[in-house]
């Protein structure tokens, strides 16, 4: 429900060009490695010290689409990844 939630908001942020700060927490297992933040329509990602460089090394796309961004992170790692909206 939650991953709906968060998908539906990034959708209608995108869609409606809202340029207010957003956060995400970005985690794999039961870890917390990174977060994925949003300010003024620039998307920037920030890795945790230990993060797995397969992911540390992603140089894509930051469009907004939170849920492919996931998506190609899991691909990557070869493990489930799952970002969080977080309250800013």
């Amino acid at each position: 429900m939650l991953a709906l939630a968060n998908q539906l908001a990034s959708r209608a942020a995108r869609l409606l060009a809202v340029h207010e700060p957003a956060l995400w927490s970005i985690s794999t297992g039961h870890r917390v490695v990174g977060s994925l933040a949003c300010e003024a329509g620039r998307w920037r990602l920030a890795w945790f010290a230990g993060a797995d460089p397969r992911l540390v090394n992603y140089a894509g796309p930051l469009d907004g689409d939170v849920e492919a961004l996931a998506h190609t992170l899991s691909t990557r790692l070869g493990a489930p990844v799952e970002l969080h909206s977080l309250s800013v």
